[in-house]
């Protein structure tokens, strides 16, 4: 595997060495693309994914049926009346004056319509102790939570005047405000503090304000320019407010990574002898060309949510996608282009007590690249001495870690799941259930007719109400409300399970299987989808389950290939895609561990979660099969460069793994503390995600890359490069890595510590 007349064709190389040269032009090029890029996409305006749009099936149909008939679905409330001794009855006095009490009340705000008496509507509990007086909120439901506050302050004043009872409000608006002001501010502190944390790490890793600033800089900018570009590609491809969120860290986690990847060789060029220029070609030739492998790689992996069929993940993965192609052209065309305009200044704002100067005079380094991590340096002596036991232990460790997922229990997180016991409102939510089983989160079937006043449409809706009850679906009462004008009624209907998801989801079953067959399916033209919390729920679950073989196999096959071809080598391939998925497998196995049995939840505030939300597994394979690239890409290069330059199999590997420790171990920092930052937030789903990724990451940079991965090439040896014959036809998108074919004959002595 020679090196020295190889000529340097790469991409990345060449487009580090334009931008050297033409420094200002690469420099005003991507601050015109990030202003027209924002300019662009805030004059379009984003267009958000719509409800008709977010699942297939049946509540997709209903939800269109909503929107093409123009009705609004107002927010809807709900009092709960209840006494707090078993012997208060709905018959008492007392009770009943409080029930006139809260209908005069809320109606006294103006806020509200459609207001409802437990004693006509018949929502009295069967053991007599409850009853919910029902309204609506006038206006748009979405922005409904801005003008609960009266009414919820006019159903505590009657509270004060009923201290034997228990009066309290919940619904659609007053869950928007209460979740609003406790966590609405949550996820935006956890973004923006996830920046400070990123400089804080780079402060550490290089030492000098400047050379810190540049990988912020570079993922920030990226970061906006995706931002615009997301609402010109959303007049396509709706995009979300979670999407927004993911692109955030995605783009962070990379846009940091690859500028650290190429500022620590350009620096190490630097540090090794060679003047700036020839240490810029260098970086541009190795990290460079790894950064570009990198984020093809993770672009695939990202691309694989599009297989879902879902507008959120769709949203999530085009976010992503398109972040990471920013952060990659940025790093490879901008950054060398800054590097050159500050030459040495990239020192500037040196920390000594974190870089002392003695490491920086010339000549006098205390550690070269080439020796590395002391730490690495020793765990490398052991794991190259003895690979074979050095493998079994950390794949034996990885499989143990990675067991309970055998048992992974997925669902869609219930209130006082997701927030536990922490607001008020999660315990009303709890006893509106106890009282009324599915009456919080009824199933609603929109039904759509040619004639929704025709005598059989209103016979079969009656019948309907009275089989959904009668099948035991249904404890009732069900309720329907008929739009005339749109030929339109709602249905709604409480699922006998309540908040067991298990349970409702039998109840729903028995009403699209039995019930809806056997009263409206005999109608003909008459349209029935039924929708509401727990047909969504169970909607999105059997379609994410349907997407993960296609999306699996998309991400697994297409990294594949991209490997082989970067490397042409199969065996690199092969181990990179197991490495991976065991890196994945792990991280789900502390999932489980933690939020499903609940082995040190009370370290992260999860008790009694008891399951894994459904979307999270999906999402977290591609989100780490995507980022867990980075580092394997950066490693293998430089291993891979060290073997070009003529070393023997098992030097290159200790070469390639040391003199990356330092890198890979910040990048792995800086990513685990930005995870665990959402880790750290009060949503279950949001502790989920974050205690996955930064349980992955660290994992990855650690066991991954420094154990198992030079103890699988080390035992493999000269199989490592191996490539049958018949693939040789393949494009070789290999180019070369080594710095000699970069740079003229050097002098004696130049390339010490290379």
């Amino acid at each position: 595997m020679g090196n020295g007349d190889i000529r340097v064709r790469g991409i990345a190389a060449r487009a580090g060495g334009w931008s050297a040269r033409h420094r200002w032009a690469a420099v005003g090029i991507w601050v015109l693309f990030v202003v027209l890029a924002m300019g662009l996409g805030s004059a379009a305006g984003r267009v958000d994914v719509k409800e008709s749009d977010q699942l297939k099936g049946e509540t997709h149909t209903a939800a269109k049926i909503i929107e093409d008939s123009g009705i609004k679905a107002p927010a809807g409330e709900s009092v709960l009346i209840q006494g707090k001794d078993a012997s208060v009855k709905a018959t008492d006095a007392d009770f009943r004056a409080a029930v006139t009490a809260v209908v005069k009340a809320v109606e006294g705000t103006g806020k509200v319509t459609d207001v409802t008496s437990p004693y006509d509507t018949k929502t009295i509990s069967r053991d007599g102790r409850s009853a919910l007086v029902q309204f609506d909120m006038r206006g748009d439901a979405e922005t409904a939570g801005d003008r609960v506050e009266p009414v919820l302050n006019a159903v505590k004043d009657v509270q004060k005047d009923h201290a034997g009872l228990r009066i309290e409000e919940i619904g659609g608006a007053s869950m928007q405000k209460t979740f609003s002001d406790a966590f609405g501010d949550d996820f935006k502190k956890a973004e923006y503090s996830a920046v400070p944390v990123a400089l804080g790490i780079l402060l550490i890793a290089f030492g000098a304000l400047v050379a810190a600033l540049l990988p912020v800089a570079l993922a920030v900018t990226a970061i906006m320019a995706t931002m615009g570009l997301m609402g010109i590609v959303s007049h396509l491809q709706p995009m979300s407010d979670t999407a927004n969120s993911v692109m955030l860290l995605v783009g962070l986690a990379v846009g940091v990574d690859y500028c650290l990847f190429y500022l620590r060789r350009e620096r190490e060029e630097r540090e090794a002898g060679r003047d700036a220029g020839a240490a810029l070609r260098i970086a541009a030739a190795t990290s460079g060309r790894a950064i570009v492998v990198s984020g093809v790689t993770v672009c695939v992996a990202m691309a694989g949510m599009l297989f879902t069929g879902l507008a959120e993940f769709e949203a999530m993965g085009l976010a992503s996608l398109m972040v990471v192609a920013v952060a990659m052209v940025g790093s490879v065309t901008v950054l060398p282009a800054l590097l050159s305009l500050l030459g040495e200044r990239v020192e500037k704002g040196r920390l000594p007590f974190l870089h002392p100067d003695k490491r920086r005079a010339r000549g006098k380094r205390v550690r070269s690249a080439e020796e590395g991590s002391r730490f690495w340096s020793a765990v490398l002596r052991v794991v190259l001495a003895k690979p074979a036991v050095s493998l079994v232990v950390a794949a034996g460790a990885l499989l143990a870690i990675a067991a309970p997922a055998l048992g992974m229990k997925t669902q869609q997180l219930t209130l006082d799941k997701e927030f536990g016991n922490s607001l008020p409102i999660v315990g009303t939510y709890n006893r509106v259930n106890d009282a009324f089983p599915g009456g919080s989160e009824p199933a609603e079937v929109v039904v759509k007719a040619h004639d929704i006043d025709a005598a059989d449409v209103k016979a079969a809706l009656a019948d309907f109400r009275t089989q959904a009850i009668s099948s035991g679906a249904s404890l009732g009462p069900v309720d329907i409300k008929v739009h005339e004008a749109q030929n339109v009624a709602f249905v709604y209907v409480p699922l006998v399970g309540g908040s067991d998801q298990d349970k409702a989801e039998k109840s729903l079953q028995l009403l699209r299987d039995k019930v809806r067959p056997d009263t409206l399916g005999k109608v003909d033209g008459v349209q029935a989808p039924i929708t509401g919390q727990v047909a969504g729920s169970h909607d999105f679950s059997d379609q994410l389950l349907g997407s993960v073989a296609p999306v699996f196999a998309f991400v697994v096959v297409f990294a594949f290939l991209l490997m082989l071809l970067s490397f042409r080598s199969l065996t690199i391939a092969i181990t990179s895609i197991v490495l991976n998925l065991l890196s994945v497998a792990a991280a789900y196995g502390i999932l489980v561990a933690v939020f499903q049995h609940g082995w040190g939840a009370s370290l992260v505030g999860a008790e009694g979660v008891g399951a894994i939300i459904t979307w999270l597994p999906l999402f977290l394979f591609v989100i780490l099969f995507g980022l867990s690239m980075d580092y394997h890409v950066f490693v293998v290069s430089r291993i891979r460069e060290a073997r070009l330059r003529g070393r023997d199999t098992k030097d290159a590997i200790r070469h390639g793994v040391v003199t990356t420790a330092g890198v890979v171990t910040s990048a792995a920092v800086i990513m685990v503390a930005v995870f665990a930052i959402f880790g750290t937030l009060s949503m279950q789903s949001m502790k989920q995600m974050g205690v996955g990724l930064a349980a992955a990451v660290l994992i990855d940079a650690t066991i991954i890359r420094g154990v198992l991965l030079p103890a699988v090439m080390a035992l493999l040896g000269e199989r490592n490069w191996y490539l049958p014959k018949w693939l040789n036809r393949l494009p070789d998108f290999t180019h070369d890595e080594s710095p000699e074919a970069v740079l003229p004959p050097a002098r004696e002595g130049e390339r010490a510590g290379v």
